[in-house]
């Protein structure tokens, strides 16, 4: 069974939600992991980023798609509003690894030519050396489906 598309919640009631305006110049779709920039706004996971950083994850709590014909892309902009998720079980996308029930959550913080898919602030399963980082706060609740969206409890608040 698919679990639907990253940046929905899929289980309720335990999970907070707070909305931060969203920095930066570039759009964040949802499901993206996002942390603070010097100004208290949220901002995509980024190379220099560790876990200490981690605040949530961009999520479709209010907004909808900005796109009738790609239901499963959905974005915020600079400066709107962004829904991020900070407590809870949570849809995304696991583009390296195989999660499994428990599993260490990572997210990529280097490029590597051995993982051409891979790209900066993905959720992986899997530890690479140098490249990742493990949200100690997280862990995998099953298997990716077809589309590589998986799961994702963050079992308690990074920051607040």
């Amino acid at each position: 069974m698919n679990h639907g598309y990253a940046g929905w919640y899929s289980r309720q009631p335990d999970m907070i939600i707070d909305s931060h305006p969203l920095g930066g110049k570039r759009p964040v779709v949802f499901g993206t992991p996002l942390v603070y920039d010097t100004d208290g706004y949220v901002i995509p996971f980024g190379e220099t980023n560790t876990a200490a950083d981690f605040v949530g994850i961009a999520s479709r709590e209010i907004k909808s798609t900005v796109n009738y014909m790609e239901q499963s892309v959905g974005e915020y902009r600079p400066n709107e509003a962004a829904s991020t998720f900070k407590r809870g079980t949570i849809n995304v996308l696991c583009n390296v690894g195989t999660p499994v029930l428990g599993g260490k959550v990572y997210i990529r913080t280097a490029l590597k030519e051995s993982v051409p898919t891979a790209k900066i602030g993905d959720f992986e399963a899997a530890e690479d050396s140098g490249a990742t980082v493990e949200l100690t706060n997280c862990e995998w609740r099953g298997a990716k489906d077809v589309n590589n969206v998986a799961e994702l409890c963050i079992m308690s608040r990074n920051r607040a």
